[in-house]
């Protein structure tokens, strides 16, 4: 389903929002690794150094799946994904006209039923 220019615009302002709140969220978990790195201070430190590659390397492909080369025709989809995931809510589509806001949570909780 295709927005129009108005609604990509906001769009695009709604993916800003997203990806900085994903990657709060990264940076956070790569935290936790670290913060466990200090408490514990093991001898072999290449379990915990393992452990923050595979999360940023994991972390950045779901970034780079979700974000990258995002063309206009991917845009409700990615709403969609957005909102399953519970990145963004209901509230952060208030740029949306109401009928178009109703029908992305709608088939975002039918999504998120079939889970």
């Amino acid at each position: 389903m295709d927005f129009s220019k108005a609604e990509n615009k906001v769009a695009r302002a709604l993916f800003e929002i997203a990806l900085q709140r994903e990657l709060a969220k990264g940076m956070n978990e790569f935290d936790e690794i670290l913060q466990k790195w200090k408490t514990e201070r093991p001898q072999d430190n290449r379990e915990s150094y393992y452990a923050i590659f595979t999360s940023v390397k994991d972390f950045d492909k779901h970034i780079a799946r979700r974000y990258d080369g995002l063309k206009n025709s991917m845009f409700y989809n990615t709403i969609i994904g957005l909102l399953v995931d519970e990145v963004i809510n209901a509230q952060d589509l208030i740029g949306f006209a109401q009928e178009r806001q109703n029908e992305l949570l709608s088939i975002s909780k039918q999504h998120k039923d079939f889970r």
